[in-house]
């Protein structure tokens, strides 16, 4: 069986990390699609603080991403914080289930899940870390099946809890399951992890916490961070869009949304791969911008969706350019401070944070100019200046 896969997956520390990713994944994915509905109908909490919770829980994942980051950087090491922020996770997702109030509602979801949430970055930090040296197309493709793993997390797990709960009066259960999967993530890093020295101390500068969020906001870092970022508030607005514009214009069903979801998750697992492939043979700009080209073509043709068949055709496209830009833009993120694999990868969390509000802002204009078709183009639009701000500064890279 072993033989089916790649030399580079067989690495103890890429597979362990790959199944780490699939229960991060799994918590995720069993909480994320009920989390409004527990808070605001089971739980009572209005529109306005519920915004105002989600904003500010990314501001602090995104906070805590690059402290965590960089400390891990300084120790040479990201196993021990990786079993401490699991921890906040077991407790956060448990401590809804078991205490289902406002209070505990707003404090795991401000300061304990938040925490939990940087491991996505130090899971990918300690990956990194152990490709160093290696060739670019594999580290490139150990990249891509770590995130092929959180998308299938999103093929089977969304489906299966609503199944399970179908019958039951409250959706606060998928908490227990996240925490369960929080537990088994935990586990797999404790008992399965190989120790290892995640970076070579006495060849990196030890940042001050200060210096460390300079270096992400330094010029050459933020502008490529914002370009991305603009081609990733691509797929943050078809996720706010899609929904409406199939039960809308396309005339189709809730039902059908979440059958568009499910394929498109599966899709994606399949054509990450083919990504991967395809950067043996291309720069990962090259493969970022034919990607993002794909998804600009998607998001315009959703916006002139009529029917139900025109958003079921519409999958083959979507799953191809998502694929790209979930996968792609993490190993280029991680090349911007390729020395330091803790903070180069606390910029994914940097990028989803940036991209979710500028998705928010195109959302807020796009709906109130032109409707939800109208804001598809405009998402489409954006994307396109993110690629073009992303060449113009990669060709003045290369000119120097």
């Amino acid at each position: 069986m072993s033989r089916l896969l790649p030399d580079v997956f067989r690495d103890p520390t890429i597979r362990v990390s790959m199944l780490a990713i699939f229960a991060f994944g799994f918590a995720g994915a069993a909480t994320s699609p009920y989390q409004s509905v527990i808070g605001i109908r089971e739980l009572g909490l209005s529109n306005a603080l519920y915004s105002v919770l989600i904003f500010v829980a990314a501001a602090v994942n995104v906070t805590v991403s690059i402290l965590l980051g960089n400390l891990a950087d300084r120790l040479g090491e990201y196993r021990a914080l990786m079993v401490t922020v699991t921890v906040f996770g077991i407790f956060g997702y448990g401590a809804v289930y078991l205490v289902p109030a406002q209070a505990t509602f707003i404090i795991s979801g401000l300061l304990l899940l938040p925490v939990y949430n940087a491991l996505n970055s130090l899971l990918f930090a300690n990956v990194r870390a152990r490709t160093s040296g290696m060739a670019r197309s594999e580290v490139a493709a150990v990249n891509s099946g770590v995130r092929a793993m959180i998308s299938l997390s999103w093929v089977l797990v969304p489906g299966l809890v609503g199944v399970v709960l179908s019958r039951s009066t409250s959706m606060l259960p998928a908490y227990l399951f996240a925490s369960l999967a929080s537990t088994m993530c935990l586990g797999l890093i404790a008992l399965f992890l190989p120790r290892q020295s995640g970076t070579d101390k006495a060849a990196t500068r030890h940042l001050s916490y200060l210096a460390a969020l300079g270096e992400v906001i330094s010029p050459r870092v933020l502008i490529r961070v914002i370009a991305v970022s603009l081609i990733s508030s691509t797929l943050h607005v078809n996720g706010a869009i899609l929904p409406l514009i199939v039960t809308g214009p396309a005339h189709a069903t809730v039902g059908d949304v979440g059958i568009l979801v499910g394929i498109v998750a599966f899709l994606e697992v399949l054509f990450i791969v083919v990504w991967a492939r395809a950067q043996r043979n291309m720069s990962h700009v090259t493969a970022l911008a034919i990607g993002t080209i794909i998804y600009v073509v998607y998001l315009v043709l959703l916006g002139f969706a009529s029917a139900p068949w025109h958003v079921y055709a519409l999958t083959i496209i979507s799953g191809i350019g998502a694929a790209a830009l979930i996968s792609i833009p993490i190993t280029y993120l991680q090349d911007l401070i390729a020395e330091r694999p803790g903070l180069g990868s606390a910029l994914i969390s940097v990028n989803i944070f940036v991209s979710a509000g500028l998705s928010a802002l195109l959302f807020a204009i796009g709906t109130g100019i032109s409707g939800y078709c109208g804001t598809a183009i405009i998402g489409a639009l954006a994307g396109l200046s993110g690629l073009a701000l992303l060449l113009s500064f990669d060709r003045t890279k290369r000119a120097g």
